[in-house]
């Protein structure tokens, strides 16, 4: 089976892309419209700082073509308040929120706290409380996690590990799902560098090489237009038309 890449960046909300991706007179509320002529997904991460309001999530929703794809990173009040304890009513308050994108509802981010450490049974206890109807991929940010124990877990339960790469730091190239969750937080320096043709032509090999039946690509190197940039290049490389 073919792997399907859906393949954009982190956010789209970007004043400094204004007149570098964004033409000219373009009113802000057709950003999305437009930035969904150029990519099939987008990471939606402004969900971390704030629960967006039902308005907004039926907004994106209509705003954006049939197929196009909402990766929606969870709310730090989850991950790094209260880091993943006592979740059950704050996973279902964003749920029904998230909900609302309807068909247009891809994968769950979670982000953990760089200070978080391994801890195999509060994970699991947090991978029972979440919907099996919806795909979720988290990202470990302390070393502690990327042990063979942690991939087993989140392969019991189809659940993605976030594969990242940022300066000095890249994840092991690991699946534990039947997809793929990569993000790029720039090369050499954090979010404000961009990445090489030589760079990405050696990702687009590693990616193929995944095995997965989809993959989700989201650059997070928002400075100067670099992540707009990057994407685009990721796409022409591994063939992706949308």
């Amino acid at each position: 089976m073919a792997t399907e890449y859906y393949i954009g960046t982190s956010g789209w909300h970007y004043d400094h892309w204004r007149e570098t991706f964004y033409p000219e007179g373009l009113a802000k509320p057709r950003w999305l419209e437009f930035y969904s002529g150029h990519f099939s997904t987008v990471e939606l991460n402004n969900s971390f700082y704030h629960l967006p309001s039902e308005k907004a999530f039926a907004n994106w929703n209509n705003s954006s073509p049939s197929g196009f794809v909402f990766s929606v990173k969870v709310s730090r009040f989850i991950t790094h308040v209260k880091r993943l304890r006592d979740t059950t009513e704050p996973v279902a308050n964003f749920m029904s929120r998230a909900r609302l994108l309807e068909k247009k509802l891809g994968p769950l981010l979670y982000q953990l706290p760089q200070s978080m450490r391994y801890d195999a049974q509060r994970l699991e206890d947090f991978l029972k409380i979440i919907p099996g109807d919806v795909s979720h991929a988290f990202e470990f940010r302390h070393n502690s996690w990327f042990d063979d124990r942690v991939f087993n877990l989140l392969r019991r339960y189809n659940v993605g590990l976030c594969i990242y790469d940022m300066p000095d730091f890249r994840t092991p190239l690991v699946t534990t799902s039947d997809f793929s969750y990569i993000r790029f937080h720039g090369s050499r320096w954090l979010y404000s560098s961009g990445y090489s043709d030589e760079e990405l032509e050696d990702w687009a090999q590693k990616i193929n090489e995944l095995g997965v039946t989809k993959v989700y690509v989201y650059f997070n190197n928002d400075a100067e237009g670099f992540a707009i940039e990057n994407a685009l290049k990721l796409k022409s490389l591994l063939g992706v038309s949308s």
